[in-house]
């Protein structure tokens, strides 16, 4: 004869460790590459990211400024819709600091 659990304990179990999961992916810092930060290095190891492309996000942002969002990397030749869709989830842009004000 097989030995049931009761229902509530496997619950409880369920929702325990449900928990832990969640806390342990929330206590993880933010892994997505910064796009405005990231040197050529970094880009080549996103999905269908080479050495060339990543040259291209990297001289893009030199002479365009900073990538106001990730969409943003489209714009750079090379990278269509369907890269971008490859590697959206794994990029980042983050704001930038603010500036001092410098007062006259």
């Amino acid at each position: 004869m097989a030995v049931r659990k009761p229902i509530g304990v496997v619950l409880l179990m369920v929702l325990v460790l449900g928990w832990m999961s969640a806390e342990g992916l929330l206590a993880q810092p933010d892994k997505r590459i910064d796009i405005n930060t990231a040197g050529e290095a970094e880009l080549v190891g996103l999905p269908g990211i080479g050495p060339s492309i990543a040259k291209r996000i990297v001289e893009y942002r030199e002479n365009n400024g900073p990538f106001a969002k990730v969409e943003d990397l489209m714009n750079v030749r090379g990278i269509g819709e369907k890269k971008f869709l490859q590697i959206r989830d794994l990029v980042t842009v983050q704001s930038p600091s603010p500036q001092p004000q410098q007062t006259p």
